[in-house]
């Protein structure tokens, strides 16, 4: 005969297992189910200069294939001015989850040695990751002869401060990188800013000016068109962006490769778990082969690295700026 206390615990023990089974079979916990996805809602990049700039431009190439990958709208927001300051300021300063940002080199690396309130610390953001990096090229009017680097170079030095440079504005890379190539090679030219790259290659082209350091894809087109020249790369070695144009290396500028980036920025306040979501995302994005090739296309070699790499490159490249701004006692207002 069973012994009842032991009948009572076997029944217990079924119905114990009997209850777990149904939670199982009922899937997640009331809590589980209402943990919200994200996005909820759609996401901004916001970029901090106008419609049709390569910041722009590299920001429009994520936000569809993002879209597809996360089911909500990922849309491009400008927010110009001040060499990039305020759309990074934008991004810094946000805190809903939902807001990103393509912020360029300038205002990552010069802006902090430039302004003494840029608006925003380096320290309010998270690095995801770099789209695509460029060498710049220095480019010159159709009316000064050469037929090598060191020629233009020469012909640079020898006409003083009677010829003009011109740059996207004090403290962009065509303005600090041209202040080093003066630095190395004791050319005198004085600076022009203008309100961004168009306008200085329109320039170059009327005669205006006579030269500027100028991201590839806004300049080859140009060049192509033998509206103006190229000189050589701020680079060590030739680069397959610009076919047949010189580094300026060889023109005997020693030290001298700088390159153009623009990188995927996120404020500090963003959640750990959307920032490994996102990051993971936009990442493999960058790295397949039709985003690559429309970098390319744009004049943009496909980056993709981790958000470390950003961190490395944005000290470093801030300490050359860094140095060049102190060194040439670059200043500029606010």
């Amino acid at each position: 005969m069973t012994n009842p206390p032991m009948q009572l615990a076997r029944r217990r023990v079924l119905q114990g297992l009997a209850g777990i089974g149904a939670m199982v079979l009922a899937g997640p916990t009331r809590s589980q189910a209402q943990a919200p996805a994200w996005p909820d809602r759609p996401v901004r990049l916001i970029v901090g200069f106008p419609a049709g700039t390569s910041p722009d431009l590299l920001a429009r190439l994520l936000t569809e294939p993002m879209a597809a990958r996360f089911g909500q709208p990922f849309v491009a927001v400008n927010r110009p001015g001040a060499n990039g300051n305020i759309g990074a300021a934008a991004v810094a300063t946000a805190n809903d989850g939902h807001t990103f940002g393509v912020v360029g080199a300038g205002a990552l690396t010069g802006s902090p040695h430039l302004y003494a309130n840029p608006g925003f610390k380096l320290a309010d953001f998270a690095p995801v990751t770099v789209i695509g990096t460029s060498p710049l090229l220095l480019v010159g009017s159709t009316t000064t002869p050469f037929n090598h680097p060191r020629e233009f170079i020469a012909e640079a030095k020898k006409a003083g401060d009677r010829w003009n440079y011109g740059s996207p504005g004090i403290g962009s890379n065509g303005h600090l990188s041209m202040e080093l190539l003066k630095e190395k090679t004791g050319m005198t030219a004085v600076h022009v800013p203008f309100p961004g790259i168009p306008a200085v290659l329109t320039a170059i082209m009327q005669g205006d000016i006579q030269m500027a350091i100028v991201p590839i894809g806004n300049a080859m087109t140009q060049v192509q068109a033998g509206k103006i020249r190229a000189v050589g790369l701020t680079a060590s070695a030739p680069s397959s962006l610009a076919p047949g144009v010189p580094p300026l290396t060889e023109a005997g500028v020693a030290d001298f490769t700088i390159e153009s980036w623009n990188a995927v920025m996120a404020p500090v306040s963003t959640a750990a778990p959307i920032l490994t979501s996102f990051g993971d995302t936009v990442r493999t994005i960058i790295r397949s082969d039709t985003i690559r090739d429309k970098l390319f296309a744009q004049g943009w070699v496909a980056d993709g690295g981790s958000a470390d790499a950003l961190q490395r490159r944005i000290a470093t490249d801030g300490a050359m700026y860094g140095r060049i701004i102190q060194s040439r006692k670059i200043r500029v207002d606010g």
